[in-house]
């Protein structure tokens, strides 16, 4: 396959020396210092607005400058800024954006889209995922760019089958200066930021800037509030006068959010404007405590007191923490007249958990080790109490990286791009479990984990924990890539190959049932290993497959191929193809089976893969910028999880393949000096193409289905007027088309139109340009529409294949989170 695929790289290049080159805008330093060299200019502006910018790469990319971002409420993630892209639908869980949200692109999730700040991966090193509500403050981003179903040929990452998401740090100010900013709103919102430039410093020109700020407002729904810290910082040092530097960056944010609840179809149909958040407040505590709430027994804390009630949906509880920073540098090096060096170092520290709850009991056999003895948690003299326990899953991440190029210039048409990235995360992923205290918050965030809360300890002092394992993922990556101008620069070719090696080392700590997740971390002696390899415990029957260790490996070699021609003045025709490549994620392995010989099994689920072709055109004038594409996926070894009947728990399985293609167009128009006007659409068909097996001998009939969570129909528009010297106006929309909430698509969300307006006046007589008071109404005219999915196989009973009569699956409800409602926000800035 490898050998297959040499050959068709071998055949691009040899055709592609014959047509034509590239160009783009970028997320690594090298990728950056390639595309802005060669580029194919045109007569237009080079954005409307700042939400549609004047593409010059061969394949299909939309971006937005700081222009437009800074209209957006303060605060934003930068992934809803994104939401007027083509074939981009992201569902924000809360109008501010602090609560996380759900990414597709071009029918993609989340897990399979490349996330980078400044060329840095942000995706979970395990599962992939993006953490919408920890992106850098708006204020700091020059830009951001999506790649629509594919990557650049020197993407870090092993994920990314949809597409890529990138955004850049703004460079610190030549001139010393600051920002401050000040926002209040709906829910009790409130935020400000800071900024302070130093200017050029010293005899070398050095400059930096330091950056704070602070959010907190109540959930629009229910009990709870959402809070964020951020901090970040730049130094940047020019060296010489062609375009050579070195810079260094630093960014640290913290979250504390309450979870929304998310319900039903049926019970938002029975009242669309519910704002019960189906968590609970606490019974008022009697003498002080809360354990009686939760637990809903009479049980004994502290102070020996007793109550009545119960809580198991505590907000307290159901919470999102996490610290998240990283150090980034980036670097050039002009070696020769036609030899440069880029270096992109980095180091990430992710600390975070979903909260949790459970109940036990002081004779749970993990903590007297099984000897019916119990534990005195509470120093009451007895063992017959049942607790209430904050159970967090905590996942611990230090992630080391570098993406470098080495950049030849064969003359001024071609040049050659060799790069390399490695990518290094060490993922703990533990479950120690905490104690509540008698307000009923948990006495740390982060429960019992390495001395942040204190422990729950067995009899022999060891952590009462729900999960410990410790996971090694690193990506080594080779890439090369050819670029060239043609006939007179007016044709651009691309031709790129990229190698990603991909490893995981496994390590699980607990005791592991067979072809399950499920686990029992525990230090008690087990009975005597049995005839299988496996263990019992006690006079319990259940087998356990004891603590291992393993190492998968996956590898490809993946082209990445593109061609421009400007064939008319303002006009210019592209095609591309790449292929891509989505490992299988770590919880997906840790479902390890005992095999007949003995040995130990993980899931033989092989890496997801693409093949993408687009066909594009574009028009780039003084007035008007615009894209049309046209594109179609082949989506192949597509991993669900599904329930197996038979083992009656969820694996992760290749179901087959997936066909998907598309039409996209975005334009923007600038009939005047005053106004700005840009609108898209896009359409996504996807198919599966094969029923996902629910055991050897059943399946569920999805052949013909769509993918769920993804709108066929997407549409929307953002007008801009400057009503006079200082006043500016803003409206903007999206349409979003019905959504499957599960795979067999026996449900599906209603469509839905959200609104936003904004309105800016300018302060110039604060002294400097850029000062204003603005607001921004979120969700304009009050739609009451379900956002965020999760879905499930099938709602509603349905007929598992082969045939009706062989057996009946019953259906379970997906969930959904409910969207907000309208959402004013004030902002006063100062430029200083």
């Amino acid at each position: 396959m490898i050998k297959n695929k040499l050959a068709f790289v071998a055949t691009s290049a040899l055709v592609g020396s014959m047509l034509l080159a590239s160009s783009a805008y970028a997320q690594s330093t090298g990728t950056t210092e390639v595309e802005e060299v060669v580029v194919v200019g045109a007569s237009g502006p080079n954005s409307v607005g700042g939400a549609i910018t004047a593409e010059t790469a061969p394949k299909s990319k939309s971006s937005v400058t700081q222009e437009f971002i800074a209209t957006q409420a303060s605060g934003q993630t930068i992934i809803e800024t994104l939401n007027l892209t083509p074939g981009l639908n992201f569902v924000n869980n809360d109008p501010y954006g602090s609560s996380g949200g759900n990414v597709r692109l071009r029918g993609f999730d989340g897990a399979r889209v490349s996330l980078t700040f400044d060329g840095m991966p942000l995706n979970d090193t395990g599962n992939y995922a993006i953490y919408t509500n920890q992106q850098m403050d708006g204020e700091l981003i020059s830009g951001a760019s999506v790649n629509m179903g594919t990557t650049d040929v020197d993407s870090p990452t092993a994920s990314a089958t949809g597409g890529t998401i990138n955004y850049v740090t703004r460079k610190p100010a030549t001139e010393m200066g600051g920002i401050f900013t000040g926002s209040v709103g709906s829910f009790n919102y409130g935020r400000v930021f800071g900024l302070l430039d130093t200017g050029e410093i010293g005899p070398w020109g050095t400059r930096a800037f330091v950056a704070a700020s602070y959010q907190n407002y109540d959930k629009w729904k229910g009990s709870g509030e959402l809070e964020k810290t951020q901090y970040n910082a730049r130094i940047y040092q020019p060296l010489g006068d062609n375009g050579d530097f070195l810079s260094l960056a630093f960014h640290y944010n913290e979250n504390r959010n309450a979870f929304y609840r998310n319900i039903t179809l049926a019970q938002w149909l029975a009242d669309p404007e519910t704002e019960n958040d189906r968590s609970c407040t606490l019974p008022t505590p009697v003498n002080g405590t809360a354990q009686n709430a939760l637990t809903g027994s009479a049980i004994v804390r502290y102070d020996g007191s007793t109550g009545t009630g119960s809580c198991t949906s505590y907000y307290e509880l159901r919470n999102n923490p996490s610290n998240t920073g990283n150090i980034r540098g980036q670097s050039k090096f002009t070696l020769t007249d036609n030899l440069v060096l880029t270096v992109d170092p980095s180091f990430q520290y992710v600390l975070a958990n979903g909260g949790g709850f459970g109940t036990f009991s002081e004779r749970d056999d993990r903590l007297d080790l099984g000897g019916a003895v119990g534990v005195d948690l509470n120093g009451d003299g007895d063992t017959l109490d049942t607790w209430a326990l904050y159970t967090p899953n905590t996942t611990n991440t230090r992630r080391y990286g570098v993406t470098s190029s080495l950049i030849w210039d064969l003359d001024d048409n071609n040049r050659i791009r060799a790069a390399y990235t490695y990518d290094y995360g060490r993922h703990r992923q533990t479950g120690d479990y905490g104690f509540i205290s008698m307000s009923g918050k948990p006495q740390n965030v982060f429960g019992g984990k390495d001395g942040y809360g204190r422990p729950v300890e067995a009899i022999d002092g060891a952590n009462m924990r729900g999960r410990d394992r410790y996971s090694v993922a690193i990506l080594s990556q080779l890439a090369v890539e050819y670029r060239g101008q043609f006939f007179d620069d007016t044709v651009l070719v691309s031709i790129g190959v990229r190698a990603p090696f991909f490893k995981r080392e496994l390590n699980q700590y607990c005791y592991s049932q067979n072809a399950s997740s499920n686990v029992l971390c525990t230090t008690m002696a087990s009975n005597a290993p049995l005839a299988n390899g496996n263990v019992t415990f006690g006079a319990s029957a259940t087998q356990y497959i004891p603590p291992y260790a393993t190492t998968k490996e996956y590898e490809d070699i993946l082209p990445n191929v593109g061609v421009s021609w400007n064939f008319a003045d303002n006009q210019f025709v592209y095609a591309s193809y790449a292929e891509g490549l989505s490992a299988p994620r770590t919880d997906n392995l840790y479902t390890p089976s005992r095999l007949a010989s003995g040995a130990i099994a993980l899931p033989g689920a092989e890496p997801e893969t693409t093949k993408t072709f687009d066909l594009g055109y574009r028009y780039q004038s003084p007035m008007i910028t615009g894209q049309a594409a046209i594109w179609t996926t082949k989506f192949e070894n597509y991993i669900v999880s599904s329930f197996d009947d038979v083992l009656g728990i969820f694996l992760d399985r290749n179901v087959g393949s997936v066909d998907l293609w598309g039409v996209e167009a975005q334009v923007g128009f600038e009939p005047t000096e005053n106004w700005s006007i840009y609108g898209f659409t896009s359409y996504t068909n996807s198919e599966l193409q094969d029923d996902i097996p629910l055991s050897a001998t059943t399946f569920l009939p999805t052949t013909g289905k769509q993918l769920v969570e993804t709108p066929e129909w997407t549409a929307g528009f953002y007008v801009r007027w400057e009503a006079t010297e200082n006043l500016s106006l803003s409206f903007e929309g999206k349409h979003v088309g019905d959504r499957f909430s599960t795979d067999v698509n026996d449900e599906a969300t209603p469509a839905y139109d959200l609104y936003k307006f904004g309105a800016r006046y300018d302060l110039p007589f604060l002294g400097k340009d850029g000062s204003y008071i603005q607001v921004n109404v979120i969700n304009l005219f009050d739609e009451e529409y379900l956002g965020n999915i999760s879905s499930r196989n099938n709602a509603k009973t349905v007929d598992v294949l082969p045939g009706p009569g062989v057996t009946n699956r019953s259906g379970s409800a997906p969930s959904y989170s409910v969207g907000a409602p309208r959402t004013l926000q004030v902002t006063f800035r100062a430029n200083f």
